[in-house]
């Protein structure tokens, strides 16, 4: 399996092609469309999610804040709430534990999880293209049979190349 979740929930344009700042005004416009009020937790939050630029746990966001800028469950509340309005997309490693990651309107981007060092690489652009049109098929497919509001979350994980899958330690095999 391999992770990645869409929710379908556009921004704004791609976040490659955007400075960081650009895109957190964008975030936070939003924050503001959804009558949110942007806060100092909010910002570095979305700060931290923009700057990793790839999906991130809960823990991880909140070890990379400025000590005593926000608590743990502020962290939990907020990307719950960026979830709610579309603002963020959540996948999962394969234990389950919630991925964030910036929705910044582009592509729906896939990408698989190593089982045992935890990392997260993107799926082949060529691979992701014929992905998204076999989903794009079966989500029209459910709105003519009368279903909307449809999404979907898709999730790849594997053990990668140079690592061995040691019952949850992280293994890596030493070069030849």
């Amino acid at each position: 399996m391999i992770a990645s979740t869409q929710t379908n929930h556009p921004l704004v344009p791609s976040q490659e092609a955007r400075p960081a700042a650009n895109v957190l005004e964008a975030a936070c416009a939003r924050l503001r469309a959804a009558g949110m009020r942007i806060t100092q937790p909010r910002i570095a939050i979305l700060t931290v999610v923009i700057n990793r630029g790839h999906p991130t746990s809960i823990e991880q966001i909140h070890s990379e804040l400025t000590p005593g800028s926000c608590d743990l469950v502020t962290v939990y509340r907020c990307l719950g709430a960026f979830e709610r309005i579309g603002l963020v997309r959540r996948s999962f490693f394969h234990n389950g534990t919630s991925l964030y990651e910036l929705n910044a309107g582009e592509t729906n981007r896939y990408h698989v999880v190593c089982k045992s060092s935890n990392r997260v690489a993107p799926i082949a652009p060529e691979l992701t293209a014929e992905l998204r049109e076999s989903i794009r098929r079966i989500e029209e497919s459910l709105r003519q049979a009368g279903y909307d509001n449809v999404s979907h979350v898709v999730e790849f994980f594997g053990v990668a190349p140079g690592v061995t899958a040691a019952r949850g330690a992280n293994v890596p095999i030493p070069p030849a």
